[in-house]
């Protein structure tokens, strides 16, 4: 809960009142190594804040998952376009290790935005960081290399590499496994030489 309170006073800072409400209105769920939080097809009216732990967004593109993106402690989760407009979500979520978080249901937050204006900037934030995320994967895609995507990866969030499967590495950088390995190697070599 202290991780959830310091992210949103980074923000907004709460009062005894909203702090309870907040405690009352959140949910927590722990999910094992590799566990499905949620899949794709079904209709998200959730939203997620991890404490601990990393999950991996991917989709199901004929028959073979593609990595998305890594979510780490501090980072709100929310397959935004199903939640938004009530459609089933093409996007699924897996506890990369095991892995805590606060879940928010559609219904309590909106106890929630009618009991305080605040909580409206926790919807901000959560929606915020959602396209701000999409943007940033997005602008890789098109304006990088895979050997540039990885370079920013292991200066960004090199801990990854140590918390996830390197075929999901991978699958992230829009590669293969071997390739992957190769890029590692010559980066590698050009840092040491």
């Amino acid at each position: 809960m202290q991780t959830l309170l310091k992210h949103i006073n980074a923000y907004t800072p709460l009062n005894t009142k909203e702090i309870h409400l907040l405690k009352n209105a959140v949910q927590k769920k722990v999910y094992d190594r590799h566990e499905i939080i949620f899949t794709e097809g079904h209709v998200s009216n959730e939203i997620y804040f991890i404490t601990k732990g990393c999950v991996r967004l991917f989709y199901n593109v004929d028959g073979n998952d593609k990595t998305a993106f890594f979510y780490t402690e501090g980072q709100f989760i929310c397959a935004g376009e199903s939640y938004t407009f009530n459609v089933p979500a093409i996007e699924n979520y897996q506890a990369m290790e095991p892995t805590e978080l606060f879940v928010f249901t559609k219904s309590r937050i909106e106890i929630l935005l009618k009991e305080s204006p605040k909580f409206e900037v926790l919807a901000r934030i959560a929606t915020e960081n959602e396209l701000i995320t999409c943007q940033k994967v997005i602008a890789s895609f098109v304006t990088k290399s895979a050997e540039e995507r990885y370079i920013d990866l292991l200066n960004t969030q090199g801990e990854l590499f140590q918390r996830v499967p390197q075929q999901h590495i991978a699958s992230f950088l829009g590669v293969s496994p071997e390739t992957l390995s190769r890029i590692k190697t010559r980066v590698h070599r050009k840092r040491h030489s």
